[in-house]
């Protein structure tokens, strides 16, 4: 079979989200280990008076792109970033973009969502769903397309214990629901919000579901492949080891824990800690679109991208590693020793969030008061402590996920591209105990670095 590197000679890939975390991750490896890729469209928005091409490059100067700058100094001139709104009609393409796109693309890689967690019900159908409708009718019109690809989350099906590679049936008609959306008013909305997403945690999970089932339905007679990764984390390997560009998820909550903020936080000792490196989920996203434009397969392709069923890391052992890393590498300016716990007791949580977070804050804002300071330490662990929220459902249940289509997809791939440094995915060997310490060793790096970034 034509090696991965091979398919991606000469095509032309569409890429959204090349801005968030995975995109650029993804945008990155295709150029670096497809150097004979034609050219990427890029659709990114205009955003804080940058215009696409002044955000894209943006993006390109970051340290992210250096060894690609290294190996193919001229890569820049294969990605052609275009104008797009994709909350609006038509993805807001101009038509000169939009005939270009037509009849050029081969590839699409669908990363672009929303991943706000709060996000009202409104923002979150129009990012994830509607966008994803408009980007398929966009695909449908296109003359060249072989694979379509779009990235879900492992979680979009959290109110099953048991996973398969499969999408399954809605919770609403996501028709009925954009229908219904353009009448009501935001106070009506937010009111039926919680009895819409019914036994999911938020919003973000809801319309990811939603937004599965579109491209199942709305794509069906395209070449269509899913990969649903669970909780992205830092780099693994590459483009280097412990690459992150945001506090979002466990990483803001390991360096509070190593400055000695947090204390304490909802979890239970016993469930998995599902951690996957974000160069993993590339090398997946890549594999499957190459499987599925090889292959043709007569059904959609859903991929689980998850580590728990192969090599099973708990949150206890999460709070175990963080207390030793931070010992054997405290970062600077603490707020005190590093000694994180996690507390699945409701009762419990409370107590100690009161003895470990509220009182110290007051002490030392009092403190602060006292000597003519602004007091900031109350403020921050109110914000720390909704953040806690948002995650504590993820650190609370277990889910086994069914992972044979990604097994599958390993064993297809030819001994060259299964090399760790190409595109390797295993993930007996990727252990949710490995993007864990890869994880805390970024925080420490990151926690101790004005720049905010982990280099």
């Amino acid at each position: 079979m034509v090696s991965i590197p091979e398919y991606y000679d000469g095509k032309n890939i569409l890429l959204t989200g090349a801005t968030g975390f995975l995109g650029k991750v993804l945008l990155e490896k295709l150029l670096r280990s497809c150097p004979k890729v034609n050219s990427v469209y890029v659709l990114v928005r205009q955003k804080a008076g940058q215009t696409p091409q002044e955000r894209v490059e943006e993006i390109l100067s970051g340290k992210l792109f250096d060894r690609l700058r290294d190996e193919n100094p001229d890569f820049r001139e294969k990605i052609i970033a275009i104008n797009s709104e994709l909350t609006q009609p038509k993805l807001a393409l101009r038509e000169e973009d939009k005939e270009a796109i037509i009849d050029s693309t081969n590839v699409i890689f669908h990363c672009a969502a929303t991943v706000r967690f709060n996000e009202n019900l409104r923002d979150a159908v129009q990012l994830n769903v509607i966008a994803t409708r408009q980007l398929i009718l966009l695909a449908q019109q296109m003359k060249n397309l072989e694979v379509f690809m779009h990235v879900s989350t492992a979680y979009a099906y959290c109110n099953r214990k048991h996973i398969d590679e499969v999408v399954y049936p809605p919770p609403v008609d996501p028709k009925k629901l954009i229908d219904s959306l353009e009448w009501m008013d935001d106070g009506l909305v937010n009111d039926i919000t919680p009895k819409l997403i019914g036994d999911r945690p938020n919003t973000y999970i809801y319309t990811k579901a939603l937004a599965e089932y579109v491209v199942q339905q709305e794509g069906a007679k395209l070449n269509v492949a899913i990969v649903r990764p669970s909780i992205v984390g830092a780099s693994w390997k590459e483009p280097f080891p412990g690459w992150i560009d945001n506090f979002n998820g466990p990483s803001g909550l390991f360096i509070a824990a190593g400055k000695g903020i947090l204390r304490t936080m909802r979890a239970s000792n016993n469930a998995l800690a599902d951690l996957v490196p974000v160069d993993v989920v590339v090398n997946t996203s890549l594999a499957a679109a190459w499987y599925s434009g090889v292959n043709r397969p007569r059904n959609i392709m859903v991929y689980n991208c998850t580590t728990g069923s192969t090599n099973p890391f708990h949150w206890g052992e999460v709070g175990d590693y963080l207390n030793h890393s931070f010992k054997m590498n405290p970062l600077n300016q603490v707020f005190r020793h590093p000694n994180v716990k996690f507390c699945s007791n409701n009762l419990m949580l409370h107590y100690w969030k009161g003895v470990r977070h509220t009182v110290p804050a007051l002490l030392l804002d009092l403190a602060l008061r006292l000597t003519g300071q602004k007091p900031w330490m109350m403020k921050t662990i109110t914000r720390l402590h909704k953040a806690m929220v948002f995650l504590e459902y993820f650190t609370s249940n277990s889910w086994v996920w069914n992972t044979d289509n990604v097994n599958m997809l390993m064993n297809q791939l030819n001994p060259e591209d299964k090399k760790a440094s190409i595109f390797c995915f295993e993930l007996e060997n990727v252990s949710s105990k490995a993007a864990c310490n890869r994880g805390i060793s970024i925080t420490i790096t990151w926690g101790s670095c004005p720049s905010g970034y982990a280099f």
